[in-house]
């Protein structure tokens, strides 16, 4: 099959899944879509974790993947990305996609490298919408997929794979559930990618994975340029980062205003059971670029969090720098 199907490209893939989307969104009527996304958006937001699917029916379904899988998808391919680039040569095989919903993080995956994908989650009209979604991709999402029902809780159990993703789903669980979950993770993967909301409890979460990932014999790749304890004083500050999002009518319709994109604010780890080459450092906010200089707040591999000046003076550096982005690791590597 792999020889039918094209060579994966994010951005192809990106595409394919806007323009699925907007059908499944032309097929609902306007206010139907913008109610379910305001009823689901109170749930995203509150506090307590649900045992039962938050995704009911097909309306349901279709409104959540609409307005949320894009910024997933961005946000998990954000991470995938800062997987390729500690291990460039590493090609997974398998992949399976813990509470993966409707598959946003999937197709991310499937822009990057073309693998056997699973879907676990409890939600049957998420399942179904996701394998809809992919079947008619084109063969740029993961149409090869196998969408399974599972429960997300103590009770998972996985076989082993080489990758695995976990995005938006910690939120939705029990402490335990969590635990849990990420440890079977680690058991079961060989890399692990784990997504939350950019708030300060995602990371919270975000690190109580890690420790969890850590603690099973994995190495951290990313975000993070060493695997000792994150350097930011509990409750000081939340380490996270930013994805440009193409925003659709139905999010202008239920937010309002008139720009056609919006940043997507995530926490992430990915880890790993084989050899890596994390950043020698990471900037952790958006370069603040002055007359002459720039200024990067780091997240280092010895000398934990920095904030260095780079001026004109030195020359290709600071070009780079003016360049950089919230979330490049530096200095930018050379050019092969």
């Amino acid at each position: 099959m792999s020889d039918t199907l094209p060579a994966p490209d994010a951005d192809t893939t990106a595409d394919a899944l806007r323009r699925g989307l907007a059908a499944l969104v032309d097929g609902l009527p306007p206010n139907r879509a913008a109610q379910a996304v305001e009823r689901l958006i109170a749930n995203y937001r509150g506090e307590t974790p649900t045992g039962a699917p938050v995704l009911r029916d097909r309306a349901d379904v279709v409104a959540y993947a609409a307005y949320r899988m894009p910024a997933t998808f961005e946000a998990v391919r954000a991470a995938l990305g800062a997987l390729r680039d500690a291990a460039p040569d590493w090609t997974p095989a398998s992949h399976t996609d813990i509470g993966g919903g409707t598959g946003a993080a999937s197709w991310a995956v499937a822009g990057e490298w073309r693998t056997g994908t699973t879907v676990l989650d409890w939600s049957e009209p998420a399942l179904a919408l996701g394998r809809e979604l992919a079947a008619g991709s084109g063969g740029a999402g993961p149409s090869g997929a196998d969408w399974q029902r599972a429960r997300i809780s103590t009770a998972l159990r996985i076989g082993s794979t080489d990758l695995v993703t976990v995005s938006y789903v910690l939120k939705e669980l029990t402490e335990a559930d969590r635990t849990a979950v990420v440890t079977e993770a680690a058991r079961a993967a060989q890399a692990v990618v784990i997504v939350e909301p950019g708030t300060p409890d995602g990371y919270e979460r975000i690190i109580a994975a890690r420790d969890l990932l850590v603690a099973a014999g994995l190495t951290v790749a990313a975000p993070c340029p060493h695997s000792g304890t994150c350097p930011i004083v509990p409750g000081s500050d939340w380490c996270h980062f930013s994805a440009r999002v193409a925003r659709s009518s139905l999010h202008r319709q239920v937010k309002g205003g008139s720009l056609a994109y919006e940043d997507e604010k995530f926490s992430y780890v990915v880890a790993t059971r084989f050899p890596v080459h994390p950043a020698t450092a990471r900037i952790t906010r958006k370069p603040q670029i002055r007359k002459g200089l720039v200024l990067l707040d780091l997240c280092t591999g010895h000398d934990g969090l920095d904030r260095i000046n780079v001026t004109k003076r030195q020359g290709p550096l600071y070009k780079a720098a003016r360049d950089a982005a919230w979330g490049d690791e530096w200095p930018p590597p050379e050019d092969d």
